[in-house]
């Protein structure tokens, strides 16, 4: 009996430890933010394929994980990034609070874009059908040059003046939208994340 409590005690010490070092030994408000930062990154797992057309395009797939996006982004995600929470193992750069207007902005075009894909789901992909779409997602710019400019730069600038609404967003195809979340995905990594 004393051997089964403590092979028991054992085996849940291993997976509290296991738990608490994961994110290298991320803890609090810290791993909190990276929790919700791999909740992004699964769904963009999921996501991507079906962009590309490598596997089959799914409305209910495409609406449930961009909802979870959503949930992780704008001001969900910027109230995880209070001041002195930098350092490891967080890979927050400095630069965030030093640009906080730059980060929540890009928190809220993520989440703009996330609702945005979950409104456009039922649209379907721009290429559906023609085996255009994976060539063009793959390419990262959809939609022209003019979109964005090297590094990941924020969207908006050159296409209509700043970031579209969630109206004008669910009248696009899926796959146009998707790249928008993306690529806000991208500038904010660039910018604000050590690698």
């Amino acid at each position: 009996m004393n051997i089964l409590k403590l092979t028991t005690g054992a085996v849940a010490a291993s997976v509290i430890a296991a738990a608490a070092f994961a994110h290298g030994g991320a803890t609090g408000i810290v791993k909190e933010r990276m929790d919700g930062m791999s909740a992004m990154k699964d769904s963009m797992k999921v996501l991507t394929p079906m962009m590309q057309g490598k596997v089959p395009y799914d409305a209910a797939t495409v609406r449930r994980e961009a909802e979870k996006i959503g949930r992780h982004a704008g001001e969900s995600l910027t109230k995880l990034f209070p001041e002195g929470t930098a350092g490891k193992p967080s890979e927050a750069k400095p630069e965030i609070w030093q640009d906080w207007d730059t980060f929540s902005d890009l928190a809220e075009q993520l989440h703009t874009y996330a609702e945005g894909l979950a409104l456009a789901a039922d649209n379907g992909l721009m290429m559906a059908g023609s085996g255009q779409g994976a060539g063009m997602m793959g390419g990262g710019s959809m939609m022209g040059s003019g979109m964005m400019t090297g590094g990941g730069a924020m969207m908006g600038s050159g296409m209509m003046g700043g970031v579209p609404g969630r109206e004008e967003l669910s009248e696009m195809p899926a796959d146009g939208v998707f790249m928008m979340l993306s690529q806000a995905c991208s500038a904010c990594h660039t910018r604000f994340r050590s690698e």
